[in-house]
Order: C-alpha cells, then structure tokens, then sequence
C-alpha cells in the first residue's frame, strides 16, 4: 500500500457543479445589477414620457427612440425642485404642505418616515459613523462588529460618572438599520481598519463577505475560498 495515496479523482459532475457555481458568482451580481438599472429606466420612462407632450420629445425629432429620457427629465425635475426649495418662497410652501400632511392620521406617519430615511441616506452633513469597532457583546469574550457614533455627552456621560465613554451603534445581521445603542469606555473599545461601508457589508451578508486585510477596500467572499 503507498504510504501517500492519491487523492480520489474527481468526476464530471463535481467539476459541473464547481464550475457553474463559481460562474454563477460572476455572473449573478453583473446580471442583476443590469437588471435593476434597465428595470429602473423603463419604469421611470413608463410613468414621465406619457406627461410630456409629443412634439416636444426627442424622438419627434431625431426619428430615433432615445432609452432614458424619462430619468433625464426626472432628474431635471428633482434638480429645479430642490433649487426653488432652497429659497424662501419654496421653504414657505413645503411648510405649508407638511403642516397639512401632519394632520392626516395615516399618511403622515408614512410621510414622516420616509422623509426620515431620505435625510439619513441623502444628507450632506458629517453626522455619520466614524469608524468600524469590535465591542464585547453579549458577554465577555464573544465580539460583535459595532459603528462608532460619537463622544458620549450629556445626562448619560454624568449619570454614568465615566470618563473616556463613546457612544456605539451595534446593529442586528441582516438588517442594519435596527440594532443597539451602547455607551462603551473607549479602552474596551478595539478599532477596525476597514471602512464603514464595508463593515456594514460584512454584517449584511452574516460575515459571508469579509474585508481583504491586504488590499483596503476590497471584500472577499469566504464561500469562494472554501
């Protein structure tokens, strides 16, 4: 008997099989965001061409069926609302309109958190997470990935009666948007080097998609090493 056997061949079937799964990988993510951006542009162009009169499109005039005017218009739409928005006259109308909003039962509580959403995700303010962090949690010994938010102040830095506290969002997997807000001493705190943006992959895909340590920026996928 030799004392180091081959390994057992594989056959035609796993190599099937590998093969359409790494193909899959690579081509999943291509085809679907291909997918969103083309099912995007027709569903805006479906809903914006049908207001604009026909001879003022650009098909009437180039013979030519341009794909994506709608955005464009829609895009310019957004651009003219916000520029009339910024100044008095537009502040005074939303206001008006928010206040009547606010009176109906149902549709301000809709109103309310999806103009929420839309401040958090769209706001140009630095009144975002700093970094990524590991916290113990929930006991001693067992680590989580948390964001660090800010400085801990006020009533909850005196109640406390600590220095050095920081205060950490530890979200849930795999919704980020809820999770727990921890007001943690900065020595029990451990930094991360990778970006917010791909902590927060990490935590969406359940630690399938984890952070290349020797190229910043990248994200490996775990399944793919396996």
């Amino acid at each position: 008997m030799s004392p180091n056997p081959r390994p057992p061949r594989r056959g035609i079937f796993a190599w099937l099989r590998t093969s359409f799964l790494t193909g899959l990988v690579v081509v999943a993510p291509a085809a679907l965001t291909i997918w969103l951006i083309t099912g995007f542009v027709e569903f805006v162009d479906s809903r914006v061409v049908p207001l604009i009169p026909l001879r003022y499109l650009p098909e009437q005039l180039a013979t030519l069926e341009i794909p994506g005017i709608g955005v464009v218009i829609a895009l310019l739409f957004v651009l003219i609302v916000g520029w009339v928005a910024k100044g008095f006259i537009g502040r005074s109308l939303i206001s008006w309109a928010e206040d009547i909003v606010a009176r109906m039962p149902v549709i301000r509580s809709i109103y309310n958190a999806i103009k929420q959403i839309a401040e958090t995700i769209f706001s140009q303010s630095n009144n975002s997470f700093s970094r990524a962090c590991l916290v113990e949690y929930p006991r001693p010994g067992l680590w989580a990935v948390a964001f660090v938010s800010t400085e801990t102040r006020g009533e909850v830095a005196t109640k406390i009666g600590g220095e050095g506290l920081i205060s950490v969002f530890l979200p849930t997997t795999p919704n980020p948007t809820s999770g727990f807000l921890l007001f943690v001493p900065e020595a029990d705190v451990r930094m991360l080097d990778m970006s917010v943006e791909d902590a927060a992959k990490l935590i969406i895909s359940a630690g399938l998609v984890a952070p290349d340590p020797d190229r910043p920026g990248q994200v490996t996928n775990r399944r793919r090493r396996a």
